[in-house]
């Protein structure tokens, strides 16, 4: 029961990071048991190499058996820094939300953030790997049981002799969706690669507009989204069972800190 309850409580939290997207020197695995823990900070955090201003989202847990609205932390102090020695320190915006007002996302830098709340402060690295341009998109269909569904074909060209880790943004109609879409190269480093965005609940009409995001991402944050996806049920090929998210947030925090290159593309649902 204690490890139902665990499960339970860690599968809410995630929900919750993946309904809000729109995203090391030290890795660490968090265990959750939001019916008998204090409740946890939870860190949405990214910078890319597209023109700021940046956010941070601050909020907490709550137990599994109460309401899914989850309290924004406010007046809390962050900063980001980043390896040329540029500083930049948060404006808190709204309850929770932050935003950056001078620092810019520039691929090949290494950036820290630093976040301070309560009495105690979580600290996270992120390095920005060079942008990947989208090729070409294309529209596939595969058949689930009696049901059809479309799907979108990523192309695009991996850099050789380099670990590349890649996450797929969704965006239809506008809406970010809210599928975790990853890729690394570890089978097929270089050359043309074709990434395929299935989801058996992604519907996708003739009509629907949809932009894919190619993130760029480092491997902590590539780790994070992985195993959000295996908690959540969708592990993909040849996983280990569901695991807890690892986060690269020192201090206890959930959540992640991601500095990203990205590039897009558009695509008409024939």
């Amino acid at each position: 029961m204690k490890n139902r309850s665990l499960f339970h409580g860690i599968i809410k939290t995630i929900i919750f990071l993946m309904i809000s997207l729109f995203s090391i020197s030290c890795e660490k695995i968090i265990s959750v048991d939001l019916n008998s823990t204090a409740p946890q900070l939870v860190i949405e955090a990214s910078i890319s190499d597209q023109p700021g201003p940046y956010y941070v989202k601050l909020s907490r847990t709550v137990n599994f058996d109460q309401t899914n609205f989850f309290p924004a932390v406010s007046e809390a102090k962050i900063v980001i820094n980043d390896d040329s020695g540029n500083s930049d320190s948060l404006i808190e915006t709204s309850p929770g939300l932050y935003k950056t007002s001078v620092i810019q996302g520039v691929p090949g830098r290494t950036y820290s953030i630093s976040i301070t709340t309560g009495g105690y402060k979580y600290t996270a690295v992120s390095t920005m790997p060079p942008p990947v341009d989208v090729d070409s998109l294309n529209i596939e269909t595969q058949s689930f049981g009696p049901n059809k569904m479309k799907f979108v074909d990523v192309h695009f060209r991996d850099s050789g002799n380099v670990k590349n880790y890649y996450r797929f943004v969704e965006v239809k109609n506008g809406v970010p969706q809210n599928f975790i879409f990853l890729f690394d190269d570890r089978l097929h480093d270089g050359g043309p690669v074709t990434s395929s965005l299935v989801a058996e609940e992604d519907t996708l009409n003739s009509g629907d507009s949809v932009y894919v995001l190619l993130q760029c991402i480092d491997k902590n944050v590539f780790d994070y989204f992985r195993t959000i996806r295996q908690a959540s049920g969708d592990p993909g090929p040849q996983a280990p069972s569901p695991a807890n998210p690892l986060s690269n947030f020192t201090g206890g925090a959930l959540g992640y800190f991601s500095a990203y290159a990205v590039r897009s593309r558009l695509i008409i649902i024939p």
